[in-house]
């Protein structure tokens, strides 16, 4: 296992459409949650109905740690509604399995994707 952790995202907003995008690296921590809560907060604060669509790059994404994962519960139980598409890319098994349990916090559709061009191409349809 790395110390190497984080997320980094980038996030597009046109015509009431929101579209972030994840990096997840190594395991996450409390502190990686602090930075990036605030900035989806900001992203979706003044949309009235908006439709986010989510692309999750989890292919050297390690896990959480325990306080991280409640933090990911929180932002999801947040937000979830709020949520159109979420699309995971990643290697793993056990991604694809925490793919269908994140699947229960959000309204909208997520599916894992071992290839990424399939990935925003679902995203895009």
């Amino acid at each position: 296992m790395s110390n190497l952790h984080g997320l980094s995202m980038d996030i597009e907003k046109v015509n009431g459409v929101v579209f972030m995008e994840f990096k997840v690296i190594g395991t996450l921590t409390h502190a990686d949650y602090e930075k990036i809560t605030p900035m989806v907060d900001e992203a979706l604060e003044g949309i009235e109905s908006p439709v986010v669509n989510v692309y999750v790059d989890g292919t050297d994404f390690e896990g959480w740690q325990l306080q991280a994962a409640w933090d990911d519960l929180k932002l999801g139980l947040k937000h979830g509604k709020k949520f159109n598409k979420v699309a995971f890319y990643g290697n793993s098994h056990w991604q694809e399995v925490m793919t269908k349990v994140g699947s229960w916090f959000v309204a909208g559709e997520i599916r894992y994707f071992d290839d990424p061009l399939e990935a925003l191409g679902w995203l895009r349809s």
